[in-house]
């Protein structure tokens, strides 16, 4: 997918195999290009170019992987989903465990369970195809705060305008009211 739609493609001596390798080595694991140099046994200019090179391919799957959203119809018959008209799908965020600098540790320490983490905001249409994806804040933003930044964003979350109603997050009992933002 990668090659045929992203076009990643082979350079100099390094197959796609092993760009994708290292730009997934460095996102799993944080690390520096020094550390990538001993590693894989490639330049530090290497490594860079590599690491730009595979994350513009998956750029430009965005089209394929991320889905326009489609609103339940008044006559649906999916008994997930026929008491949801006009609805664009289900939203929800979750942690994930990351490493920051320990100056940051704080706005990254979750409220809950006390690990340190990065909040992601899924939105996934009713066939399950993710439709948006935000990630970054830290472990201590509430979900409210992290869906009003998607929505705000120029290129953030896309719903209709004016939001004639309210979201109810259920994991916090905090409620985002859309007309406000």
């Amino acid at each position: 997918m990668l090659e045929t739609f992203g076009k990643l493609s082979p350079s100099g001596n390094m197959d796609v195999d092993e760009q994708v390798a290292i730009f997934l080595h460095m996102c799993a694991h944080n690390v520096e290009n020094g550390v990538m140099i001993n590693r894989f046994h490639r330049s530090g200019e290497m490594i860079s170019k590599c690491f730009a090179r595979v994350c513009n391919a998956v750029i430009r799957l965005h089209p394929r992987l991320l889905k326009k959203p489609e609103p339940v119809p008044h006559n649906s018959t999916d008994q997930r989903w026929k008491w949801f008209k006009n609805c664009l799908g289900a939203l929800d965020g979750t942690y994930i465990k990351c490493l920051v600098p320990p100056e940051d540790e704080p706005r990254y320490r979750t409220i809950l369970n006390n690990e340190i983490a990065t909040n992601v905001l899924g939105a996934c249409s009713q066939d399950m195809q993710f439709i948006f994806v935000l990630v970054g804040w830290e472990g201590s933003a509430t979900d409210g705060r992290v869906l009003r930044d998607a929505l705000l964003r120029p290129h953030g979350l896309k719903v209709p305008r004016p939001f004639p109603f309210k979201v109810y997050d259920s994991d916090d009992n905090e409620k985002v009211a859309f007309s406000d933002l």
